[in-house]
C-alpha cells in the first residue's frame, strides 16, 4: 500500500475502487480494482449534456504536480477524447474539474456498500 500526499490529504490508490454517484445529477462512476471503469450519465466539464462512457483508469499521485486519476476513455458519448482528469477529494469523494485550480464541475460520493 502506497499513500500519497497532495492538497486532498493522503489517498490511498488501494482504497479509489468502487462506486461514486451523484444522486442529484443521477450520475455514476465505477472504478473497478482491474482498472477499468464505467461512468453513467456524467458531466466532466459543467457545460455539456450527460455521457454515458467507459476505459481504464490509472492512479497518477504526484506525478503530474498533482493527485489525480487519469480516466483514459475508449468508449464514449463524449465525442473525440483522450482522456480526463479526475480529483480525489476528501475521504469518499471523487470530482471532475475541467480546471485543476477552478471548482468542480461535478462531484461523486462514494456509494455504501450493498
Amino acid at each position: 500500500m502506497s499513500l500519497v500526499s497532495g492538497c486532498t490529504g493522503s489517498v490511498d490508490p488501494d482504497e479509489l475502487p468502487g462506486v461514486y454517484r451523484n444522486d442529484g445529477a443521477g450520475a455514476e462512476l465505477r472504478l473497478d480494482s482491474d482498472g477499468t471503469f464505467s461512468a453513467v450519465d456524467v458531466v466532466t466539464d459543467g457545460s455539456s449534456d450527460p455521457a454515458d462512457f467507459s476505459g481504464r483508469w490509472e492512479w497518477f499521485g504526484d506525478r503530474a504536480g498533482s493527485d489525480f486519476v487519469y480516466l483514459s476513455v475508449d468508449s464514449s458519448g463524449l465525442g473525440p477524447i483522450a482522456g480526463i482528469q479526475l480529483y480525489p477529494s476528501g475521504g469518499n469523494a471523487v470530482e471532475f474539474r475541467p480546471d485543476p485550480d477552478g471548482p468542480p464541475s461535478l462531484r461523486l460520493t462514494r456509494a455504501a456498500a450493498p
